[in-house]
């Protein structure tokens, strides 16, 4: 935690901005013989890598229907209601992002307008490991559903015995999914771009997952195979100011760190004294995390810098593009009007990242690395391809036709300007 900037230069953010870095060269060359070998053998080379990864032996990869009713029964029922509570309120936002379609007319005659239809064949990939992501479940799953998605599958690592996690099965359940496949790893981003012999391929991949995951999805991504975007380890950047809650700040950075050792959290924060509160914090609540070595090591990565001017410290924020922002102030609402780019933006005291993450209804699939600057976290659009229509009347035709003549004329494309001659020549006989 000695990673302390005092209003550092410009020629000090690439720096500061900077991520831990993998050696994604070594990774696709580990990453790139499992998929092939999946391409190619399909469930067989699928069950080979859960016996090797997972050390699971699997006859059938599918869950069963009694599987899901016997894990749902092991939910406890006050999760089970949280769990409710948090599809209620994703559902709501994400309904919320349902277009109607416009038809508009562009000249008189001619009528154009634009139809979101859902992708009908996506898989979610699920992490099962050391904690297993049900809370992504729903915040894949349920838009998805509200775009119509017809055919959903998911993919996620089984344990030893060859079981899913209780809370995944009733998840799935509760957002009526039923394909559910136990595969994790860069097997199962093979199988769902690839397909094999027991799992369909899909047309999109989504999901989070370890270094290796994301390689895989980069890596079918160039051959066609979509994905929600590109990522990386999960990342966090804190504004505070003296309105902050010390204490309040020093949970968040942690809550982000505890995600894994490549995690990395950033205080941008407008005095030092704000800064050693935080630290102080840290080192207190970090003695009762039972993640507290992930934690440590994630903090190795951490950025904490004092920025007294707040335009500059935004100009910063907006360079690192994060994939949480926390603005730590009671003027947030003010301040997020600074925001330019951020995954999702968490505004006040009273607004924990942990709260997008599980129930308040935005979702927590995001753009990380800087990758903020262009890219939108996952949504309904994300679920959706959008097609565009034109009607033109016989008048509408004679009204722009001649302009599409000169243009494609003058382009040298003349089968596309015979393709506008015959037709109005045949209303002017």
């Amino acid at each position: 935690m000695d990673n302390l900037f005092i209003n550092p230069g410009k020629e000090q953010w690439n720096l500061l901005t900077k991520r831990p870095a993998f050696n994604y060269a070594a990774l696709e060359d580990i990453v790139m013989p499992i998929l092939l070998d999946v391409k190619e053998n399909g469930d067989q080379a699928v069950k080979k890598y859960i016996t090797k990864f997972d050390h699971a032996s699997l006859d059938i990869l599918l869950v069963s229907p009694q599987e899901v009713e016997d894990g749902t029964a092991l939910v406890d029922e006050k999760l089970k209601a949280a769990i409710q509570l948090a599809k209620n309120n994703i559902q709501l936002f994400h309904e919320s992002q349902q277009q109607d379609i416009h038809k508009i007319t562009t000249s008189p005659g001619v009528l154009c307008w634009r139809k979101s239809v859902g992708i009908q064949n996506v898989g979610l990939y699920i992490p099962g490991g050391s904690a297993p992501l049900f809370s992504t479940l729903l915040m894949l799953g349920i838009p998805a559903r509200i775009a119509g998605c017809s055919n959903i599958i998911v993919c996620t690592p089984s344990n030893a015995e060859g079981k899913i996690n209780p809370v995944i099965l009733y998840t799935a359940q509760l957002l009526g999914i039923t394909n559910i496949f136990k595969v994790g790893g860069v097997q199962a981003i093979a199988a769902m771009a690839y397909g094999t012999q027991s799992i369909p391929a899909v047309s999109k991949i989504f999901g989070p997952g370890n270094q290796y995951v994301t390689a895989g999805k980069q890596l079918v991504n160039r051959e066609g195979v979509a994905i929600d975007m590109p990522a990386g380890p999960s990342e966090l950047a804190v504004y505070a100011d003296d309105t902050c809650i010390p204490a309040f700040v020093a949970a968040d950075l942690l809550s982000q760190a505890e995600h894994g050792a490549d995690s990395q959290v950033v205080l941008v924060a407008t005095t030092s004294n704000i800064i050693d509160e935080v630290k102080a914090q840290i080192r207190l609540q970090l003695q009762s995390l039972p993640r507290k070595d992930t934690a440590i090591a994630a903090l190795i990565n951490s950025r904490f810098i004092v920025m007294e001017d707040i335009d500059t410290a935004f100009d910063f924020l907006n360079e690192y593009a994060a994939e949480h922002l926390i603005i730590a102030s009671d003027n947030a609402q003010l301040l997020s009007d600074k925001v330019i780019n951020a995954g999702s933006v968490f505004l006040g005291n009273y607004s924990p990242e942990s709260a997008g993450d599980y129930a308040s209804g935005t979702n927590h699939t995001l753009p990380t690395n800087g990758y903020a600057k262009a890219y939108s976290g996952v949504s309904v659009d994300s679920f959706v391809k959008k097609i565009t229509f034109q009607e033109l009347s016989e008048q509408g035709l004679k009204n722009i036709g001649p302009s599409v003549e000169l243009m494609a004329e003058a382009e040298g494309l003349q089968a596309h300007k015979n393709a506008v001659t015959l037709r109005i020549n045949s209303l002017n006989p």
